[in-house]
């Protein structure tokens, strides 16, 4: 079978996998596409200076139920991808925050894209 000819496809295939390789965790601790899905979610939120709640997360209804999703961030607090904060004065509001794990995850991606646009415009 013949490889991709179009330079974008061969691109975009070779970030896939780069991703592949960043995107399995030490400690064999692999995330599900699910999880993945959830941690970016909270990242993108904690990203924009507002941070999500563990009440706002388990409402994400296109994520799953709340009872999965409460699974699933004790699975990514397991793996050390999330931690919580609590708010001063507050302490019934839970703030999910990402790790230094977590952004190590998300800059190993971002290189990941670079090294592909340097080899599409090589």
């Amino acid at each position: 079978m013949e490889k991709p000819q179009s330079p974008f496809a061969s691109a975009y295939l070779r970030f896939l996998q780069l991703a592949k390789v960043v995107q399995a965790l030490p400690d064999g601790q692999d995330m599900d596409a699910n999880e993945v899905a959830l941690l970016e979610s909270v990242v993108l939120r904690w990203y924009e200076n507002q941070p999500m709640t563990v009440r706002e997360a388990i409402g994400l209804a296109d994520l799953g139920s709340p009872a999965t999703l409460h699974k699933r961030i004790t699975r990514l607090r397991e793996k050390d991808m999330l931690s919580t904060l609590n708010q001063d004065g507050d302490r019934r509001a839970k703030f999910l925050i990402p790790t230094q794990r977590t952004l190590n995850y998300f800059n190993n991606l971002g290189r990941s894209m670079q090294q592909a646009h340097e080899q599409l415009t090589a």
